[in-house]
């Protein structure tokens, strides 16, 4: 289950993102908004961020303008590891290297056709572990020594 939602600024985008990935066969599930009404990108980062952490969902992928506030948002809850995104090379990288589990867009930033290609890449790459696994564990270390 893939975990998505945008604020007022990325509310288009992440209407054609979710069309793509159900049209691809992923279960996806909807935090919102759901028109483009000014909202607030924090509550909604927040909520793709408590469905990874909590298990519900694997992935998430959050959508504001740029995709900066709500990528900062979303790493303020332990664990998740938000990457903004804008070509497909930093997905893969993301994903690779970082472990990434929030993808984050900025709909101002990124057309439509870009972004899917970047969703796909995105969703398709593992984890390499390895020498990596090392350093996303040293991230952890960071937010346990903060988070008390």
């Amino acid at each position: 289950m893939i975990a998505i939602a945008s604020d007022h600024g990325g509310f288009r985008l992440k209407a054609e993102v979710l069309k793509y990935l159900k049209d691809k066969g992923y279960e996806v599930k909807d935090f919102g908004t759901c028109d483009e009404q000014s909202v607030d990108y924090p509550e909604y980062g927040l909520a793709v961020a408590e469905a990874v952490k909590s298990g519900d969902c694997e992935r998430g992928i959050v959508i504001c303008g740029t995709g900066l506030g709500i990528s900062i948002a979303a790493n303020k809850v332990p664990g998740i590891r938000a990457a903004v995104c804008t070509d497909s090379f930093m997905a893969r990288m993301s994903r690779e290297h970082n472990n990434a589990n929030v993808l984050a867009l900025g709909e101002r930033i990124v057309g439509a056709g870009l972004a899917l290609e970047i969703v796909d890449v995105w969703l398709k790459t593992e984890f390499q572990g390895g020498r990596h696994e090392s350093r996303v564990d040293k991230i952890s270390e960071i937010e346990k020594k903060y988070s008390k």
